[in-house]
């Protein structure tokens, strides 16, 4: 009902006797009360309260075939949850037990026959109102409820803004554009997806990675942007990286910087334990051996200053061979399955087109071999694999690249 003009309310009696549904009827009527529709079969009351959706609903108890009890339990699964319709009882008996009963069932009040004109009248004017306060309560809880869910959401949007852009001045010296970031977390949404999480998980792993480098702003650009190899005290300085984007990120109450800062300071832990920390398998944390995977695969499909882009077919077969050491198998098993559409992120741009083309016919050339007959875009038993600065991908690269 909108909000009530008490006259036009709609109310239904059920009565099994005409004389007294008529009688009922027409004192409303007097009253002012322009809908009110009765029925005198109560083994169709239900079907009336449905035909009629009504604001109040006035109801004898002692009818035949079926008696008010019977027709309280019909209507108490067609009055929604929380309307607060009343229910007004007309009955000659008001022992305690009968009011209890009824009231139990789901009436509002009773009202004791014989009755006089302004008893039920006063009876259904104060039962109309106390639902129209109600009523009115409830659209000004919905609406206070609407505008949170706008503000809420203006506050996710503006916290995934501000996001986007700390994950972009974390790359802006060695990616300016931001892609990294962006292709890692679209990597994590889809690994996560077939993995099954749900997909708040899915968009709070794919969101959080976005600041998996957040550590980088720590990093003199002397080292992050050398275009040779690293010398070894170098890279342990780049390794500072996570540490500093755990710290940065750290002490927050929020679910996704909780995520950030997980994946920040674990995204470079290994599945046997030769990571930055140290830990072994899954003490790692999800958010971070998904991470870690997304931001290997899209290093070693992008070029940077000190390093050139693997073709697909290499990079592919790198992040299988480093299944159980670097990286969780049950991740690398999904990885493999979502790749053929994660090389969809890399179908434009300079040069990739020809990359894609590799992914399918490549064959290396035998000067780009290492001794173990793998790709390497490096000399032959140098550097097996590296990624963006930071993640390298062999244990031996920590000297020669990061």
């Amino acid at each position: 009902m909108k909000k009530i003009t008490f006259l036009d309310a709609q109310i239904l009696v059920v009565d099994d006797e005409p004389s007294k549904v008529r009688l009922v009827s027409e004192l409303l009527g007097f009253g002012g009360y322009r809908n009110v529709a009765s029925e005198t079969d109560s083994s169709r009351a239900s079907v009336a309260f449905q035909t009629c959706q009504p604001d109040l609903v006035i109801l004898d108890l002692h009818m035949l075939p079926k008696d008010g009890f019977h027709v309280l339990s019909e209507l108490e699964f067609l009055i929604p949850i929380g309307s607060y319709l009343p229910v007004l009882i007309l009955t000659g008996d008001i022992s305690s037990e009968t009011k209890e009963r009824a009231l139990s069932a789901g009436a509002m009040d009773f009202l004791a026959k014989p009755f006089n004109s302004t008893e039920i009248l006063l009876r259904v004017q104060n039962l109309l109102h106390t639902r129209a306060l109600y009523l009115e309560l409830l659209a000004e809880r919905n609406s206070l409820e609407q505008r949170v869910q706008e503000r809420t959401e203006e506050v996710l949007q503006g916290q995934s803004e501000i996001l986007d852009r700390l994950a972009l001045v974390s790359e802006f010296r060695d990616d300016a554009t931001g892609d990294h970031t962006k292709r890692v977390s679209e990597i994590v949404r889809q690994v996560a997806t077939d993995l099954s999480f749900p997909l708040e998980q899915v968009d709070l792993m794919a969101r959080a990675s976005l600041l998996h480098d957040i550590g980088k702003v720590c990093i003199p650009d002397n080292i992050l942007m050398k275009p040779g190899m690293l010398t070894a005290l170098e890279y342990e300085r780049v390794k500072d990286h996570a540490a500093i984007g755990g710290e940065i990120l750290k002490g927050s109450h929020t679910p996704l910087l909780i995520a950030a800062e997980s994946i920040a300071r674990y995204h470079h832990e290994r599945w046997n334990g030769s990571g930055y920390s140290g830990l072994v398998g899954d003490a790692i944390p999800i958010e971070a051996r998904i991470t870690a995977i997304a931001d290997v695969f899209d290093a070693l499909m992008s070029a940077r200053p000190y390093k050139d882009a693997w073709p697909p077919a290499f990079v592919l077969e790198e992040i299988e061979r480093l299944s159980g050491t670097h990286f969780d198998p049950s991740i690398v098993a999904s990885f493999l399955r979502v790749a053929p559409n994660l090389m969809k992120l890399y179908a434009s741009g300079p040069g990739l087109p020809g990359l894609l083309r590799e992914f399918v016919t490549v064959s290396a050339p035998s000067s780009k071999l290492n001794h173990t007959g793998s790709f390497s875009p490096f000399s032959a038993g140098a550097l097996a694999s590296a990624g963006s600065r930071g993640t390298p991908v062999l244990a031996s690269a920590k000297a020669q690249s990061s």
